[in-house]
């Protein structure tokens, strides 16, 4: 039995850390073998497309999560979508070609996981799709179509809840192939933000940081957002009042293409010149986590972010038109204000009021050990 890893992003390495663990442990663990159906000589192998281009920063943060580094790097760094998907394909398939893997899994939604999918299907072996049937129903979204096309190459659909499978089911694709498993966010979060608190590091890198005082939480990197002058004038004019009338800190881990476009659009030092709002280089997955648990409020147009807020019991506004977690919106731990400067604004009033009662709708923290669990049975 062999299983085939395909990831590219950060987000990707740490939805799917809970399953590699698994894995690593099945290679070695006789007694846990028997459990998932006697499976015998299982192996796997991680492919890193590297699409975010950080190859030294990737390899510090496999080691910072206790995870094996991947077997193969394809260096495939930027480019347009054509670009990227193609150059990912050609490299995928030698790959695939050569290991022969029973299934390949993938998550998510980037060209990533477009490319591991069809490159997979095209060689006729089974793909796995974690985080399966989300929608935001907006095809501008080059997230939007990698996420239908790969649902629809797929073989396994792991289902994060009953409204993504309920999408899937609408569009077409066969109930037996989907299965609820929950979200395998919620096992990162749960198992990281164990190992963030206990380091003093960390600790003190967060103290130092909020100098023991409350502050709110912003991240800003998607296109729609970024790429559009007036999106984004208006969401920084938003940012600016907020920190101004609560006379609060904000927090602002700054993506580099919303530093290279807030410069390009003269917005920069609107920012930089606010005393309360503190631009810092992005920092670690352990360290952010423990911004995001210890924030008052986290603004966001990040997808996985309001997943964490949701599951960590902190107020989330997103500055999105819409979001492809609907769960966060039923559960009440998010709102969407778009880039709106009225509306943004008024989100976090609302949002500072709420209490921190919601139930998480991710499930609970099993979900890698689930899927693998059925893989295996399946297969």
């Amino acid at each position: 039995m062999k299983i085939g890893i395909i990831l590219g992003t950060r987000p990707e390495i740490i939805k799917l850390s809970s399953i590699i663990r698994v894995l690593e442990k099945l290679k070695s663990d006789k007694k846990l073998n028997d459990t998932y159906n006697n499976i015998n000589n299982m192996n796997y192998f991680i492919i890193h497309t590297n699409q975010h281009y950080s190859e030294n920063m990737d390899k510090i943060f496999f080691k910072e999560l206790n995870l094996p580094a991947p077997n193969y790097n394809l260096n495939v760094g930027s480019g347009t979508h054509g670009e990227q998907t193609a150059k990912m394909l050609e490299g995928i398939e030698k790959i695939l070609i050569k290991e022969k893997p029973n299934v390949v899994i993938v998550q998510g939604d980037t060209n990533t996981v477009l490319a591991g999918a069809l490159a997979s299907s095209k060689l006729k072996i089974k793909v796995a799709h974690v985080e399966s049937g989300l929608r935001s129903y907006d095809r501008n979204m080059p997230e939007e179509i990698n996420r239908v096309l790969t649902d629809h190459l797929s073989d396994y659909l792991f289902t994060p809840t009953e409204i993504a499978k309920k999408n899937l089911l609408k569009e077409g694709i066969e109930q037996e192939k989907i299965f609820v498993v929950g979200n395998t966010i919620v096992d990162a979060t749960l198992q990281n933000i164990k190992i963030a608190e206990e380091r003093d590091d960390i600790k003190n890198f967060i103290k130092t940081l909020s100098n023991g005082e409350e502050y709110f939480l912003l991240t800003l990197h998607r296109a729609e957002n970024t790429d559009n002058k007036e999106r984004l004038k208006n969401i920084i004019k938003a940012i600016g009042e907020i920190a101004k009338y609560h006379n609060n800190k904000i927090i602002f881990p700054i993506h580099p293409r919303t530093e290279n476009r807030l410069k390009e659009y003269n917005l920069f030092d609107e920012i930089k010149n606010n005393k309360n709002i503190k631009i810092i280089e992005p920092v670690g997955y352990l360290e952010f986590l423990m911004l995001e648990k210890n924030a008052r409020l986290i603004l966001t147009d990040s997808g996985g972010v309001q997943e964490e807020a949701c599951i960590l019991k902190v107020p989330c506004i997103t500055l999105r038109d819409n979001t492809e977690r609907p769960e966060t919106i039923n559960a009440g731990s998010n709102i969407l204000v778009g880039a709106d400067k009225e509306k943004i604004i008024n989100g976090v009033e609302l949002m500072l009021k709420k209490e921190r009662n919601w139930k998480n709708p991710f499930g609970d923290g099993n979900s890698g050990e689930n899927i693998i669990k059925i893989l295996l049975n399946q297969i």
